[in-house]
């Protein structure tokens, strides 16, 4: 009999979950009618569960699945599962780690260029027709140049040294922060967020930081001025949401390029609203190549598991 298999989160990858049903019996939870009473039926026999970085697993839902032997994450957020009583069970919790990287650092990017040259409110110009009753060159005000500006880098892991290397290209010195200083990194590295956010144009949040949260406060960002953009590809909790749009409106900072939010979906109406924020839905790791490839490493995840080895990409055992 195939092993059960309980997907808490859609992947959008056809061919993988054509591979998922041959190897294995799938149960779409997000699609049950009544999830409880099933768990509370079917709990028992379930083998692996995939689910993603948000959605994660309670603890609740953990014990009710006794015969599981792996929680597959399709994205390299943990913080919805309870990782230590994971590892007081001895059960593995894997995650992409590495498959969104690239993704990630483009998208900041090109956040941060969007932002600096007024991109989305150019569209919205030309789009609604306003060109042709504006003509006029100074209709729409100048924009600041992205090549060559001081970037401060929060969290030199795997995003953060590819966003570097990215920025380093557009001849942009490069300043970073951390929990250290990073032996194998050339980059200067500033221990305080605010002193960083001080000596940058443009603030780039990369750091998983999964317990830090409001680090960048209205302290931070009066020290990025009002010349300074924020990019955060990162976690929306990093950020206090409420000091950022005073910001913005105070025009204490230039802008922003936003990917993630504190409570999403749920955008704040003065970000949605404002010509000085470029916003993205939580969609960095959107692309064919990135969610094929973390949908493969769930896939081996859960094959590894399931044979009784240790999974490569195991956050707990």
């Amino acid at each position: 009999m195939k092993p059960q298999v309980l997907q808490l989160n859609p992947i959008l990858i056809p061919a993988i979950n054509d591979k998922l049903a041959s190897l294995y019996v799938v149960h779409k939870h997000f699609e049950l009618p009544d999830p409880q009473a099933w768990l509370r039926e079917h709990g028992a026999s379930i083998d692996a569960v995939i689910t993603g970085g948000h959605t994660g697993i309670s603890r609740a839902m953990l014990e009710r699945l006794p015969a599981l032997k792996v929680v597959a994450v399709n994205g390299v957020g943990t913080d919805a599962v309870d990782l230590a009583y994971c590892r007081d069970r001895g059960l593995p919790v894997t995650a992409t780690l590495g498959a969104l990287t690239e993704d990630v650092a483009d998208l900041a990017i090109g956040l941060l260029i969007a932002a600096c040259r007024n991109l989305c409110a150019g569209d919205r110009f030309v789009r609604n027709g306003q060109w042709e009753l504006h003509p006029q060159p100074n209709a729409i005000p100048l924009a600041r140049r992205f090549s060559g500006m001081r970037v401060g880098i929060v969290g030199m892991g795997r995003v953060g040294r590819a966003v570097a290397v990215r920025a380093a290209a557009f001849g942009c010195p490069i300043r970073y922060t951390d929990l250290r200083a990073m032996d194998d990194v050339a980059y200067r590295f500033v221990p305080g967020l605010v002193d960083l956010a001080r000596e940058s144009d443009a603030l780039v949040l990369c750091a998983a930081a999964d317990q830090a949260e409001g680090i960048v406060d209205a302290a931070v960002l009066d020290a990025l001025g009002p010349r300074g953009f924020l990019v955060n590809v990162a976690r929306g909790r990093l950020v206090n949401e409420a000091d950022l749009t005073q910001a913005l409106a105070g025009g204490r900072i230039a802008g922003a390029g936003l990917d993630v939010f504190v409570d999403e979906p749920r955008v704040p109406l003065a970000l949605r609203q404002s010509d000085s924020v470029t916003l993205q839905a939580h969609r960095a790791s959107a692309t064919w190549e990135t969610r094929t490839a973390m949908a493969e490493m769930v896939l081996a995840s859960v094959a590894q598991a399931l044979a009784g080895e240790r999974p490569a990409m195991s956050l707990t055992t």
